[in-house]
């Protein structure tokens, strides 16, 4: 490949011998493709001796992934992440479309606040897509709609007060009605604050042991059932509502959605990585894997009783909100996206500054910095037998997109492996591994307990409509 820099036209790059996963086609297999002038010129694929030996833990070839939900700090806390640093994390991720949440300082509940986070992303120079949530309530404080129709002729893909529930169900319903009028979803963190009060970790035998407070798996299943019903009830009036439940953590939310949507509601959700892949044990210093915390007959295992714990316990990266589950939970969040209860994968990416995360474990800010190791926890699962690859890359594509709707139509998500379109495409070592350093991370927020392991799958090359968006040094 020329050396480009990113943000350039790709002038040539082509790749033979991979393994190619088109969710759009529904197909994967050996394959090649080339790029030329920025445009994905061809995609053939391979039969006969011409695929012998090629295989999906080689090269793979896949669309740009597209990320409902990371948090890129900006305007207001540009220490912890700028739209520049999070559009380059991303890349590094292989996301080509991310939309970013609305809970800066001040709010995005105005355009004169989302006119700002598209400005500094024309800035950065990434190719990377940037879209925006609006709030749903004036400064995310839940006593008065914001202008939905003033944010949504601004660019919106949506709206949430993420970080906090719709506070009341009056606002949610208003909001979905409203929302619904102009074709967006509304995006819910889905939490019982009355339940939550000093809550620090999942309920639960590691949350006993170790002295914190119980976060009920109620806060989040009673919130799920509340606006589910509430968005049943505007269905007459409002035909165009529709929900998007995010970063689900239980099997009960999981199944409530699961019964809505076999009642035809309009209703979607997503799972996160470290909701997949982590357990409420990593707090007490686990680092295996969800699936491997489980016994053959589907049950928990003891990390004390087994020798799991191999770091120490409260590590503040791993408050996040929703907190960490026990592996039965997050055999439940796969099982969901394996049979589509859950529409999507989202990181929830949320980077903190070292003063934000670095204090007492009940004190620490919540969130995962995740953009850049999402793909790696998905590809563990798949090469684990847990997950099928196409399953995995739909979810960070196809998936994604159908909830968005219309207004997302221009990248490979949508795309897929579109010959003639311009290239909208992510290229992977699978058999490569690459170890997560606060170096190897683009993002300011370093915030991972994911620190100092290997995963598998170095990402090569992101290509995001026809221009280089990130590179490999060493490619």
């Amino acid at each position: 490949m020329p050396d480009l820099r990113v943000g350039e036209a790709v002038g040539l790059l082509e790749i033979s011998g991979a393994w190619l996963v088109d969710p759009v086609a529904g197909r994967e297999g050996p394959g090649e493709v080339v790029v030329r002038d920025g445009i994905l010129e061809a995609v053939t694929w391979l039969r006969g001796a011409a695929a012998d030996g090629i295989g999906p833990n080689g090269i793979l070839v896949v669309p740009g992934f597209l990320d409902l939900h990371v948090h890129l700090r900006e305007p207001g806390n540009e220490d912890a992440e700028t739209v520049a640093s999070g559009l380059a994390a991303a890349a590094h991720g292989g996301f080509t479309t991310v939309c970013a949440m609305p809970n800066t300082t001040p709010a995005a509940d105005e355009p004169g606040v989302l006119a700002r986070v598209a400005s500094a992303a024309a800035a950065s120079g990434s190719p990377v897509e940037l879209l925006a949530h609006g709030a749903v309530t004036v400064a995310r404080a839940g006593e008065r709609l914001a202008a939905l129709g003033e944010l949504a002729d601004a660019g919106a893909v949506g709206f949430s007060d993420d970080g906090s529930p719709v506070k009341s169900a009056v606002l949610m319903r208003n909001a979905l009605l409203y929302a619904g009028m102009l074709g967006l979803p509304i995006v819910e963190h889905a939490e019982d604050p009355t339940l939550t009060v000093g809550a620090e970790a999942s309920e639960g035998l590691v949350a006993t042991i170790l002295g914190l407070k119980g976060w009920p798996a109620a806060a989040e299943v009673s919130a799920v059932e509340r606006a589910i019903a509430i968005l049943d009830s505007v269905r007459a009036d409002a035909p165009g509502a529709r929900l998007h439940l995010t970063h689900l953590s239980t099997a009960g939310a999981l199944d409530a959605v699961r019964r809505a949507k076999a009642a035809g509601l309009p209703v979607t959700c997503d799972v996160t990585p470290h909701h997949l892949g982590f357990t409420d044990e990593w707090v007490a210093g686990s680092r295996r894997w969800a699936w491997e915390a489980l016994d053959d007959a589907g049950a928990a295992r003891d990390p004390w009783a087994d020798g799991a714990l191999v770091a120490h316990p409260y590590a503040t990266s791993c408050r996040v909100n929703p907190p960490l589950r026990g592996a039965t939970d997050a055999a439940a969040c796969l099982a969901a996206l394996i049979d589509g209860t859950a529409d999507a994968v989202a990181t929830d990416h949320a980077p903190h500054t070292a003063v934000d995360k670095e204090t007492e474990f009940g004190l620490a800010a919540n969130g995962i910095s995740g953009v850049e190791t999402a793909f790696g926890v998905l590809l563990a699962a798949v090469m684990a037998g847990k997950l099928p690859l196409a399953r995995a890359v739909a979810a960070l594509t196809v998936g994604p997109a159908t909830v968005l709707g219309a207004r997302q139509g221009r990248r490979g998500a949508t795309r897929g492996l579109l010959e003639g379109a311009p290239a909208d495409l992510v290229v992977v070592d699978a058999g490569a591994g690459w170890q997560v350093t606060r170096d190897a991370l683009a993002s300011r927020g370093k915030n991972t307990p994911l620190l100092g392991r290997d995963l598998p799958g170095r990402i090569l090359f992101t290509v995001a409509q026809g221009r280089l968006a990130y590179s490999d040094a060493d490619a």
